[in-house]
């Protein structure tokens, strides 16, 4: 494949000098196997078989037709195309100008990894420790973000807050292009809620990980694969939308291939405003008295991300990547909190206004550099990778109680990583291949906490030092593995053993705070696969996986967004254990597919947030307000049962369905410091539909369906939540335009409603992150084939973009 693209960088400049000396003119035409669908940027390479190293050829048009200029001599001409088999003419005589005719390719299955193929449908490809999900023309999540994306991948949900969560377990390792990215940055969540829907290419959902990986996430792996081109000449793409609640943004990718050079960029920018609001209701068991807590948000998402790239094919063998990723965010957040105290009979006892105007800048800056070296072998690999990326975000909030600016809050955050790493890969025969590695992860973070209160006796703010806090937080990571695959027949493995190291350090200097922690483990890993047939499987694996307490967990100052519900971290929170184990199956037919999982994960030290009465109280306009705290906990032992399944049908070209289910139990047991049981079994479930369908006039209906199932834990239980998304597009321009039209929780009901029972208190609690929007979206390619029909996986067909 390599081998491929450098003869069709030699091309462009081979044919420009040959130009100049024209003798004969070679034509014809490729086209693909079966469709006969002309291929553009095609190439054929001419070799004179007296002189190897004269090179010359062209690249087909949009029509699949090539126009070569050649000398007179014998040659070995060679048609390829990228995905594609390439066919060979041997000791071809050229003395007079010459029509080749029509010579046809066909597709080469195993190339088809290698290749930039977008799916217009969105498939899954089922390996050994994955699955591929190809997203595809989703149109729901057209002008949309990443998180949207991730709500319309099979056995991954995200809440009403943005949390993502995998079979319901929300402790996700998220990963861009296989590796810890500066284009998630500090709060993973907001980056995915900024990062653009247009600029993703595929998303790998890695529920049994193998040794590769790193063993943090209990609940797996989502591995995020940004578009790159890998077409010839200069290609790309341009998406804009507009929408409401007010939205806005532009992204763009372009690709410029010539010689043994590739460079490549995308950039986008977005502004998006996101109203939200929350409603608490507190009765205290001691007086019976009500806190009623309203929020209103009003949020503005902001900012720039753009990833430039230079690829360089240094010779036959060896290539070196060098990429700058720099995101530039800037988010207003306007919190209007209404605090209103009721007695036992629901009498009015005092009303509390308190508005927290919020400014936070988010920059960050990432360097890559990847060399790749391919031995002869096909398969054999050498890898090394570095990365450093430096993230800035600064929180800066003037709190107003009842119109009169009482605190001053900023919170700044700068946090350094550094990635090192090296993967080696070794084919031993044809069917098996062995693999070792190194990743070390190096990570700083300093937070400064500062808190200025008003003084009412001389009108200044001065700063509380009981509040403002300073915390460095240190965590080094240092890692190997290896692990080993072969199939017998239809049977094949993966075995994999990951050796980590973890160092943590704690600092607080402003209360003298400091705190080590050092663990080493093994996990292993193992990955089974039994092909019953080309269209049915079996797979089973095992992963020993583990879940760090992060700083924003380990920190024990409490935060401020409220001054009755408090959130406060715990430094003595260790990390949590877990054995996984997932039984898969898929069954293909022509029009259909089958595919589901059970799973089992037993965890120790598992982490579960308590709330409970502090006992301390605040005093607003005369009443005595009970304080909530709310904390992280180690509990004794977590274990998750649950099974999914996925249903593909294709009645026709015309028309897709695709539905998931996915159901879980989880059982907790462990104590609070103050001897409180939180022993409790939980079930729950989730469920989606989307049905897409082609209307007259070629335009596209899509709908999608999400029932996020009831909940409960041994404080809080919640109810279900139903959401649907509605989605039209129309392809314009001879397909090399689209524009889509979406809407973004039609019966805005995309509302978390919680009651909360404890020994003191009682609280029913509503949350909406985000309200109903609409999205007008425009995308136009340019140099970028649209679709080539082609037999899918499945027996049915399938449309591609490229």
């Amino acid at each position: 494949m390599t081998q491929k693209l450098i003869n069709s960088f030699i091309l462009l400049f081979a044919a420009l000098s040959f130009a100049q000396t024209k003798e004969l003119t070679v034509t014809g035409k490729i086209v693909e196997d079966g469709s006969n669908f002309p291929l553009e940027y095609a190439t054929v390479v001419f070799k004179d078989v007296n002189n190897p190293s004269s090179i010359t050829g062209g690249i087909t048009d949009a029509n699949g037709n090539y126009n070569v200029n050649v000398s007179k001599g014998t040659y070995s001409i060679s048609f390829e195309y990228i995905g594609f088999k390439t066919f060979t003419v041997n000791n071809k005589t050229i003395n007079q100008n010459t029509d080749l005719g029509t010579t046809t390719l066909s597709v080469d299955a195993e190339a088809l990894d290698e290749v930039e193929i977008v799916a217009e449908k969105t498939t899954v490809d089922i390996r050994l420790d994955k699955k591929i999900y190809n997203v595809g023309k989703d149109l729901t999540v057209r002008g949309g973000t990443v998180s949207d994306v991730l709500d319309n991948v099979p056995s991954v949900s995200v809440d009403v807050e943005g949390n993502v969560a995998l079979r319901g377990n929300d402790n996700v390792r998220i990963l861009i292009n296989g590796k810890p990215s500066g284009l998630v940055g500090l709060n993973s969540t907001d980056a995915l809620r900024q990062l653009p829907a247009e600029s993703i290419e595929k998303v790998e959902v890695i529920t049994s990980p193998s040794a590769r990986y790193d063993a943090e996430g209990t609940g797996g792996i989502l591995n995020i694969i940004l578009k790159r081109s890998k077409l010839e000449g200069l290609n790309g793409a341009i998406s804009t939308n507009v929408g409401y609640n007010p939205t806005a943004g532009i992204n763009g990718n372009i690709n410029f291939r010539t010689g043994n050079i590739n460079i490549f960029n995308t950039t986008g920018y977005s502004y998006r405003e996101s109203p939200g609001n929350s409603f608490t209701s507190t009765q205290y068991a001691s007086s019976g008295n009500f806190l009623d807590e309203t929020n209103d948000f009003e949020r503005v998402r902001k900012g720039l991300t753009t990833n430039f790239g230079v690829e360089w094919y240094i010779n036959d063998s060896a290539s070196l990547t060098t990429s700058l990723v720099y995101g530039d965010r800037n988010n207003e957040r306007n919190t209007l909190n209404l605090l209103e105290q009721f007695d036992s009979n629901r009498n009015l006892l005092s009303t509390t206004t308190r508005l927290d105007p919020e400014l936070e800048d988010d920059k960050s800056i990432q360097y890559a550099l990847n060399f790749q070296k391919n031995f002869k072998e096909s398969g054999h690999v050498l890898t090394f990778d570095f990365q450093y990326e430096d993230n800035q975000e600064d929180e800066n909030s003037l709190v107003q109680v009842d119109n009169v600016v009482s605190e001053r809050v900023a919170t700044l955050e700068d946090q350094n990583r550094i990635l090192l790493q090296t993967d080696y890969v070794l084919p031993i025969g044809e069917n098996s291949q062995f693999e070792a590695g190194y990743r070390g992860n190096f990570n700083n973070t300093a937070t400064d906490y500062i808190v200025d209160t008003l003084n009412v006796n001389t009108n200044q703010f001065d700063t509380n030092r009981d509040l403002s806090n300073l915390l460095n937080f240190r965590e080094y990571l240092n890692a190997v593995y290896t692990q080993y695959g072969s199939k017998f027949g239809k049977f094949s493995f993966l075995l994999g053993l990951r050796l980590e190291n973890t160092q943590i350090t704690i600092d607080q200097p402003t209360s003298g705070s400091f705190n080590k922690k050092n663990y080493t483990g093994l996990f292993p890993t193992v990955n089974l696969n039994y092909e019953i047939t080309d269209r049915e499987n079996i797979t089973l694996g095992y992963a020993r996986r583990l879940r760090r307490p992060r700083g924003f967990f380990l920190n024990p100052f409490p935060s401020r967004s409220s001054i009755t519900n408090i959130f406060q971290g715990n430094p003595n929170l260790d990390p949590s254990y877990s054995g996984q184990f997932d039984l898969g199956y898929l069954k293909r037919w022509n029009k259909f597919t089958f595919n589901t999982s059970a799973y089992y994960a037993h965890a120790t030290d598992g982490f579960s947030f308590v709330s409970f009465d502090t006992g301390e109280t605040v005093n607003v306009n005369g009443e005595e307000l009970a304080v909530i705290n709310r904390t992280p906990i180690n509990l004794a032992t977590e274990d998750r049962y649950g099974f999914e399944f996925t249903l593909t049908y294709n009645p026709s070209k015309k028309w897709r369905i695709n539905g998931n289910f996915n159901f879980f139990q989880n059982e907790t047991k462990g104590t609070t410091p103050n001897g409180l049981s939180l022993d409790n079994t939980n079930n729950s479930w989730f469920a989606r539909i989307s049905n897409k369908y082609t209307l007259p006039g070629s335009i596209d209906w899509q709908t999608n369906i999400n029932y996020r199932g009831p909940n409960a834990d041994a404080q809080n239980e919640s109810e279900g939540i139903l959401s649907a998304n509605l989605a039209f597009s129309k392809d314009l321009f001879n397909e090399r335009a689209s524009i889509a039209l979406n809407v973004n929780d039609v019966f805005n009901s995309r509302i978390r409603k919680t009651e909360t029972t404890t020994p003191t208190y009682n609280a029913y609690s509503e949350f909406q992150w985000r309200e109903r929007s609409f999205n007008l979206s425009f995308t136009y390619r340019f140099n970028q084939q649209k679709k080539r029909a082609q037999r899918n996986d499945y027996g049915g067909d399938e449309e591609f973009e490229g």
